[in-house]
C-alpha cells in the first residue's frame, strides 16, 4: 500500500470527502460570514485528534420555523481556557441538509499535548463547550484512555459515558463499535424501552436500511445527556462494528440483511456516509468509502492501530449449524478442516498487509490494536457449549469446572473426565477463533518484532482479560474487553441473575486456559492507563441502566507489568 505522511494522508482524505471545512494558522482569526439561525440539539464532539490538529463537530440544527434556501452558517472558536479569553483559533463553517446540517472543521497547527476547548456560535444560541486535546509528541510517561462499545438505545440510558465524563481527565476515547443499532423497535433488546421510556419514536421505528433511517437513528442517540456530555468532555478516535449497518456484517453481507431488504451494498453506503457525517473522524479514503482503519502516535510511549474486523476484509462467519447433519451429528473434521483454511480473513489482505508494515514502523513504547471482537482464544468444553445452546446448566458447568480445577491442581480425574475437558469448541466463531490461522499470523510478526502488545475488543458486551499465547504456548500479548454501555450480557442470554453470573464469572478463568478475568453481568466502562513499565485496566461498573439516575457500583482492576 502507498505510505503517506501524516499532512499527506489528511490532504487526500480531505480531498476525497470535501465536506471537512479546513482552519490553518493562517486562517485562524478571519471573521466568518454571519452565522445562520440554528440549534444544537446534538452537543458538540472532536475527535481524529493528532500532534497539531483535531476535528471538531456539531450538528447545526436550523431554528423551528426556518427554512434554509442556502448553506447554513455557523462559527467556531478554539481557546486555551474555559472562559474563551485567549482564543487562539476562529473561523466559519457551513452546511446543509446534503449533510444532515452536520458541521466538522479540522483544526491545524495547534500545539502538541495540550487541552483546548472548543465552541459554536449561531445567530441567538450558542453551543455547549467541549474540551478537546492534542497528542503528545514525546516524553510523556503516562496516558490515560477510556474504552466504550455496545451502546443500545432502546435497552437503557448511557450512564457509563456520563460516568466516564464525571471523571474529566482522559487523554482521549476509544470507542470499538455498535455506537448505535439498527433493529426495529420489537427487536433486540428493545422488551423494556417503553417502561423505561426509551422506545424508538414513530419517524424512526423500522429497521435501517436508508441514508434518511441512519441519520434519525443517530439523531436519536445523541440527544442522550450521558453521550452528548462524554463527547464534549474528550476527543474521540472512534471505529465501526456491526451493527452500524447490520448484525454480523462482513464483506459481502450480514446476518441480519436478506434478499428482500434491498441492495446490501446500498444499504452499506448509506450506513458508512451517516457515520463519517455524525462521528468526529477524518475518512481515510472519502466519506462513500469503507476503509476506517488508521494510526496514531501518543508520542513515544504507545502507538494505536484502529482495525476494522467487520466490513472491508471478513470472509463470512463458519456456522456450527453448517457442520450438523440430519441425525444431529457434527463433523468435526469438516469443521477442523474449515477453522485451518489459510484463505479465511478477517481483516483481508490490504488490511493485513497494512497493519504488518506498520508494526514494523512503529517505534512506540507499546502496540496497542483498537479492533472489535475478542482475540483471545475462547474454548469451553463442548457438553458446556450445547448446554448453553439450550439455555444452560449451572450443575454441569460447576461439575466442569471443579474436574478442571482438580486437573489444575494435580488431583486425580479419570481418562474419560480428562477427555470431557479436552474435547473443546470456540465459544464465539464470530471472533479471532473464527479466523485462527490470520490470528496466528499477527500473533507471529508481533513475537518476531519483539513489540509490547495490548489487544482492546468489544462486541460482547461483557469484561474480559486474557493472556494471549501463539500456536507454541509462547505469551505474546495481553487482551483486555469492555462491556457494553446498555447491550445485554452473558447473564440474559443464560438467564442468570447476578449471584449465578458472579460464580459462573468465577469459575470461567478456570475452564479457559488464556482467560484471567471476566464479568458477566453488569454495564459499564473501561480504562486504561499505559505507564513504560505496565498498563493498568479498571473496569468500572454503574447500578443500572433504567434511568438516568445512577451510581458507580463496582470495579475491578488489574495491573499487567512488563517482565
Amino acid at each position: 500500500m502507498r505510505q503517506f505522511t501524516r499532512r499527506n494522508f489528511i490532504q487526500t482524505a480531505l480531498a476525497a470527502a470535501g465536506g471537512v471545512a479546513v482552519s490553518t494558522p493562517l486562517q485562524a482569526m478571519t471573521r466568518p460570514q454571519l452565522p445562520s439561525e440554528v440549534a444544537f440539539e446534538h452537543g458538540v464532539a472532536s475527535g481524529d485528534p493528532q500532534q497539531d490538529a483535531v476535528i471538531l463537530w456539531t450538528r447545526a440544527t436550523p431554528a423551528a420555523g426556518t427554512e434554509p434556501t442556502g448553506p447554513t452558517r455557523v462559527t467556531w472558536e478554539l481557546s486555551s481556557d474555559l472562559e474563551f479569553s485567549e482564543i487562539v483559533r476562529r473561523g466559519g463553517a457551513e452546511t446543509d441538509l446534503a449533510r444532515d446540517y452536520t458541521v466538522k472543521v479540522d483544526v491545524q497547527g495547534l500545539q502538541p499535548n495540550t487541552a483546548y476547548y472548543y465552541r459554536f456560535i449561531g445567530a441567538s444560541e450558542q453551543s455547549p463547550v467541549g474540551r478537546t486535546k492534542t497528542l503528545p509528541e514525546a516524553g510523556i510517561e503516562q496516558l490515560k484512555l477510556a474504552v466504550f462499545s455496545c451502546s443500545n438505545y432502546p435497552a437503557g440510558y448511557f450512564n457509563a459515558y456520563q460516568l466516564a465524563a464525571d471523571r474529566g481527565d482522559w487523554d482521549a476515547v476509544l470507542h470499538l463499535g455498535d455506537y448505535i443499532y439498527e433493529y426495529e423497535q420489537g427487536g433486540y433488546a428493545t422488551e423494556r424501552s417503553a417502561e423505561i421510556d426509551r422506545a424508538l419514536p414513530e419517524d424512526n421505528r423500522g429497521e435501517l436500511y436508508t441514508l434518511t433511517d441512519y441519520r434519525k437513528r443517530y439523531a436519536l442517540y445523541r440527544t442522550d445527556q450521558g453521550l452528548q456530555a462524554l463527547h464534549a468532555a474528550a476527543p474521540f478516535i472512534a471505529v465501526w462494528d456491526d451493527h452500524e449497518i447490520a448484525n454480523d456484517t462482513w464483506k459481502a453481507g450480514a446476518q441480519n440483511h436478506s434478499a428482500d431488504e434491498g441492495d446490501f451494498f446500498a444499504r452499506r453506503v448509506a450506513a458508512v456516509q451517516a457515520y463519517y457525517e455524525w462521528l468526529p473522524i477524518r475518512p481515510p479514503m472519502g466519506e462513500r468509502n469503507p476503509q476506517i482503519y488508521r494510526s496514531f502516535s501518543f508520542g513515544d510511549l504507545l502507538d494505536l492501530h484502529m482495525l476494522d474486523t467487520r466490513v472491508v476484509g471478513r470472509d463470512q462467519q463458519i456456522d456450527f449449524q453448517s457442520f450438523m447433519d440430519r441425525e444431529g451429528n457434527f463433523d468435526g473434521h469438516a469443521f477442523s478442516a474449515a477453522l485451518a483454511d489459510p484463505a479465511r480473513s478477517l481483516l483481508g489482505k490490504p488490511q493485513l498487509q497494512w497493519l504488518q508494515e506498520t508494526l514494523s514502523a512503529s517505534t512506540g513504547h507499546w502496540q496497542l490494536l483498537g479492533q472489535q471482537v475478542l482475540m483471545g482464544k475462547m474454548l469451553l468444553p463442548t457438553e458446556m457449549m450445547n448446554s448453553f445452546h439450550r439455555g444452560g446448566s449451572p450443575d454441569l458447568t460447576a461439575e466442569l469446572i471443579g474436574l478442571k480445577a482438580a486437573s489444575l491442581q494435580g488431583k486425580p480425574i479419570t481418562d474419560q473426565q480428562r477427555a470431557r475437558l479436552e474435547k473443546v469448541v470456540p465459544y464465539n466463531l464470530d471472533a479471532w477463533d473464527g479466523y485462527a490461522v490470520e490470528r496466528e499470523a499477527v500473533y507471529e510478526q508481533v513475537k518476531g518484532l519483539g513489540k509490547n502488545l495490548v489487544v482492546v475488543a468489544g462486541d460482547t458486551h461483557n469484561a474480559w482479560y486474557s493472556h494471549l499465547h501463539d500456536v507454541r504456548g509462547d505469551m505474546v500479548g495481553v487482551e483486555f474487553a469492555t462491556p457494553s454501555v446498555t447491550s445485554p450480557g452473558m447473564e440474559t442470554y443464560l438467564k442468570l441473575n447476578g449471584k449465578a453470573a458472579t460464580e459462573l464469572a468465577a469459575g470461567m478463568p478456570v475452564l479457559v486456559d488464556e482467560l484471567q478475568y471476566c464479568n458477566l453481568h453488569q454495564r459499564g466502562y473501561m480504562a486504561l492507563t499505559f505507564r513504560r513499565d505496565g498498563v493498568e485496566a479498571e473496569w468500572n461498573f454503574v447500578d443500572n441502566i433504567d434511568s438516568p439516575e445512577f451510581v458507580a457500583v463496582d470495579s475491578h482492576r488489574i495491573v499487567h507489568r512488563l517482565v
